[in-house]
């Protein structure tokens, strides 16, 4: 058959309109077919598609195809994660409105997606920026008010003096403020918190599992929750936790946060105030990872409680205020971190018995804090909050949900957040007496809107409540999660919280989001190092797309590394690949009719098993050389049968979806899509070769293999006849031969 040259572009063009016509990848609800919820973390719109975005998609996309040729009934959404830093500083840097500078990169990232060839299926949608999707962000907020989980705190924060203002820690660089470049200071700041910490127990990973998530995101949730078993002594009215109560005749000196009361009411000396001031400089994370160890002595004493000794109170800033009590007890001979600063500050070191029995309470600590949300910036979802002087902190009614983000509005303000600004928007009636008041202008963290988007997804135009809990009993759990391993600790853990809050309500009655979790890996630049902008080592996938077509970059994306590794871009190897789909389609000329041999319904069935099984297995790189190897046989022939090329197109089809559908409806123009075709099942029958490998030994020893006929393998003679045959053992069997040992069509041993 002629088809002519493969010309990429016209053919992608052709198949991407048809498939929009015919609305190929629209779910519908089919109670007959198993449903299939997979899903990627949904991009954040910054206005084009990169390497990164294909790389987490497409393999994606091709599981999907497979599922729903497998017969499965796929949900396949995707949204924008659209609120967040980057509009606002597009905003400050070129004139351009968020919101604006927002919608727009959606449409152009929408025409990228399209130009990928994904089954996305768009109307199951959301834009966390719209007021759709936020207004219930308020209400699942003002639900957690109402319960007690969201409320006001204290806590350190990041604070710009000059700006008077919390920053988050994007907001800073290299230690200063990114607006006006005044030093970041750590200062206690009133705000809104979610209490996390209530689900720590119900978030810790049992053994087994309750869901197939990676070992590696299971220890590190695990390790962040750091459940801790131990004791609460006191020491003269400092009290401490401790997971080793029975060392305490060792405990030498205390260590205390520079934010501790104990501190806060110590009448300081120059020393130890400039201490203070100087950790307050630091960022938590700059406390955990210094390793050089610094503090002060506060010049206090306190007992301890076994031994009755006086020992020292030290201020150090390896001792976090909202770990435990912010209070250690230093027992320097069993906890290297102690030594450590025992010895640079010349405390004792005493040997501990291990038996020492304090009395104090029994406790369970955990390293999880409760999670902040409140940010002082414009672009993200109001807190639905009221503040009034008489009435204190005021929901919002639901029925005046959504407060809507005001459009006009000073980005850059001095001393108070954006949203205090607009002092329309601010100044209102309380909703409770009627008297003056004002809206919270603070907005929630934008990983608020990524807990629970997917949820979203199931019924995108439900007005009763943030979904609808019928469809999401349909539809959910997520059978399968796609993401990025830098979400292991935020995002993910943050999102089987909002699943057992909602669990709580009675919207669902499973306990996790997610069935399985996959952590996608990175595409570096062609010189090694991470794709930059400043190193000028950026591939466009527009670029490529241009060459060599969106079906060679799907297929070399799936073929290049495992889905969870690291690897450069290689802008030779994806013309290796370029050619593999131009073999697959001059194959065409070839197709014939004709009868398939033993050997080629054996390669077809061996092909169509390990595709399928890598497909499932998720193991795209490794489905696409079984492809190759099969291709190679394929092409070595004078001519192939239509089963096989259909089988070959079909087994294509999820990797490179538009030239697989062109090659379909050429041998038969009034076919359905190849993508609403079954997948291929093979039959074990045909897996078995039709001759077998068999060792030949001569008194225990190998000396060579050789190859029977399957049918002949239960007839000893015919092996014996075979195996003597072989020149490799002949010139050992120069004595006679006193016995033959055959265990069938595995080994035959011949004892001389």
């Amino acid at each position: 058959m002629k088809q002519g040259r493969y010309f990429a572009d016209k053919i992608e063009a052709k198949w991407r309109e048809n498939w929009k016509k015919q609305n190929s990848f629209e779910f519908k609800d089919d109670p007959k077919k198993q449903k299939y919820y997979n899903l990627v973390e949904l991009p954040y719109p910054s206005g084009d598609l990169h390497l990164g975005h294909w790389f987490a998609f497409v393999p994606a996309d091709v599981h999907a195809r497979f599922k729903k040729m497998s017969g499965f009934n796929v949900f396949y959404p995707n949204g924008f994660d659209a609120f967040g830093l980057p509009a606002e500083n597009a905003a400050i840097k070129r004139g351009i409105h968020p919101r604006d500078w927002t919608m727009k990169n959606i449409e152009v990232m929408r025409t990228q997606f399209d130009i990928m060839g994904t089954m996305i299926d768009w109307t199951h949608s959301t834009i966390t920026c719209l007021p759709d999707f936020y207004r219930w962000n308020q209400w699942i907020f003002l639900k957690m008010f109402e319960k007690g989980i969201a409320y006001r705190g204290i806590a350190l924060s990041n604070w710009c003096p000059t700006d008077q203002t919390v920053l988050a820690n994007e907001h800073i660089e290299a230690g200063k403020c990114w607006r006006c470049g005044a030093e970041v200071v750590q200062k206690e700041v009133e705000q809104w918190f979610l209490a996390i910490t209530k689900y720590a127990e119900s978030l810790i990973w049992k053994n087994p599992p309750q869901a197939d998530w990676p070992k590696q995101v299971i220890e590190g949730q695990n390790n962040w929750i750091g459940k801790s078993e131990g004791m609460l002594i006191d020491f003269s009215g400092i009290e401490v936790f401790t997971t080793k109560p029975e060392t305490i005749d060792g405990a030498t000196f205390l260590v205390v946060a520079p934010e501790h009361e104990f501190v806060k009411n110590l009448s300081k000396t120059k020393e130890v105030e400039d201490y203070v001031l100087a950790a307050s400089k630091k960022t938590e994370m700059e406390r955990k990872e210094d390793r050089t160890k610094s503090g002060v002595f506060s010049g206090k004493y306190v007992k301890n409680p076994v031994t009755g000794k006086d020992v020292p109170v030290w201020i150090s800033d390896y001792v976090l205020a909202g770990y435990g009590t912010g209070a250690i007890m230093a027992v320097p001979y069993v906890d290297e971190r102690d030594r450590e600063f025992a010895q640079k500050f010349n405390l004792p070191i005493i040997e501990t018995k291990f038996n020492a029995k304090p009395k104090g309470e029994k406790t369970i600590n955990y390293h999880l804090r409760d999670w902040s949300i409140s940010r002082q910036r414009y672009w993200g979802t109001p807190v639905p909050i009221i503040h009034c002087e008489k009435c204190g902190l005021v929901p919002v009614p639901e029925k005046d949900l959504p407060v809507e983000l005001p459009y006009n509005v000073d980005y850059t303000p001095k001393g108070k957040p954006p949203l205090a600004s607009d002092e329309k928007w601010l100044n209102v009636k309380c909703p409770k007496c009627g008297g003056e008041a004002k809206r919270d202008a603070e907005t929630l963290d934008t990983f608020f809107d990524s807990a629970w988007y997917y949820y979203r997804y199931v019924s995108p135009e439900f007005h009763k409540g943030p979904f609808d809990p019928k469809e999401v009993a349909k539809l959910m759990p997520v059978d399968v999660y796609f993401g990025g391993s830098e979400h292991t600790l935020g995002h993910t853990l943050y999102a089987r919280f909002f699943t057992k809050f909602f669990k709580e309500l009675g919207l669902l009655e499973f306990d996790e989001f997610a069935k399985k979790r996959i952590q996608h890996g990175v595409i570096l630049g062609p010189d090694g190092d991470r794709m930059s902008k400043s190193r000028g080592n950026v591939v466009s996938p527009d670029d490529v797309v241009k060459e060599y077509g969106a079906d060679t970059v799907r297929l070399y994306l799936c073929f290049m590394m495992p889905y969870e590794a690291t690897s450069p871009w290689s802008p030779t190897a994806i013309g290796g690949v370029y050619k593999f789909l131009k073999r697959a389609w001059d194959l065409l000329e070839k197709v014939d009719k004709g009868e398939l041999s033993r050997q080629d319904l054996s390669k077809m069935h061996q092909a169509i098993k390990k595709v399928g099984v890598d497909l499932e297995n998720l193991a795209f790189n490794t489905a696409v050389s079984s492809l190759m190897i099969w291709l190679n046989h394929l092409t070595s022939k004078k001519t192939v049968t239509s089963e096989e090329y259909k089988t070959l197109l079909r087994l294509l089809a999820p990797f490179a979806p538009h030239i697989t559908d062109e090659l379909w409806h050429l041998l038969n123009p009034n076919a359905n899509s190849v993508h609403l075709e079954d997948w291929p099942v093979f039959q074990s029958k045909y897996l078995i070769s039709d001759s077998v490998n068999i060792a030949v030994q001569v008194n225990g020893k190998l000396r060579d293999a050789i190859v029977v006929k399957r049918e002949f393998i239960k007839s000893q003679e015919k092996v014996e006849n075979e195996a003597k045959s072989s020149q490799k053992v002949a010139k050992y069997l120069t004595s006679a031969i006193k016995k033959v040992i055959y265990i069938e069509g595995k080994i035959i041993n011949f004892v001389v």
